[in-house]
């Protein structure tokens, strides 16, 4: 009897195991997002200076939901750019792209108007709106978008 539940206990364990390894193979299968930005500054978020990580740069806004919760602003898709940013998209907006760095558990992938796609303690905003030669360039994004992205 006791080895009957050692074999259940050890089959569930194991089974566990897989699902969380597969859950992180899966985000890390997703190739990141590249974005040629128009204005090219040396500081870019990632970026380190003396051994610190640059959270921002010109350009992005930094909020400090202090844990909380970040939505989609539209439906849309979340793409992986680097280290802790995600790239927002939204055939709503197809002019535009949203660039949040700071973010926590990413959910990727297509997902629906206020959903929550991660969370943040300083999240660092950033608009920006593709040009007529195909790269982007940083815009001051709308208050309505920077609440629908925090409620």
């Amino acid at each position: 009897m006791q080895a009957t539940r050692l074999y259940f206990s050890s089959r569930a364990v194991l089974a566990v195991l897989l699902l969380v390894c597969t859950g992180c193979a899966r985000a890390g299968n997703v190739a990141p997002r590249a974005l040629q930005i128009q204005q090219n500054w040396q500081l870019q978020p990632g970026s380190e200076i003396a051994g610190h990580r640059i959270l921002g740069g010109l350009g992005d806004v930094s909020i400090e939901p202090n844990g909380g919760k970040v939505y989609a602003p539209f439906d849309g898709k979340v793409e992986p750019h680097r280290d802790d940013c995600v790239v927002f998209s939204s055939p709503e907006v197809p002019a535009y792209l949203l660039r949040l760095c700071g973010v926590r558990r990413p959910k990727l992938g297509q997902v629906q108007q206020g959903e929550a796609i991660a969370s943040a303690e300083s999240l660092q905003f950033a608009a920006l709106r593709r040009q007529p030669d195909g790269k982007w360039a940083m815009v001051e994004p709308s208050i309505d978008v920077l609440e629908r992205t925090l409620n």
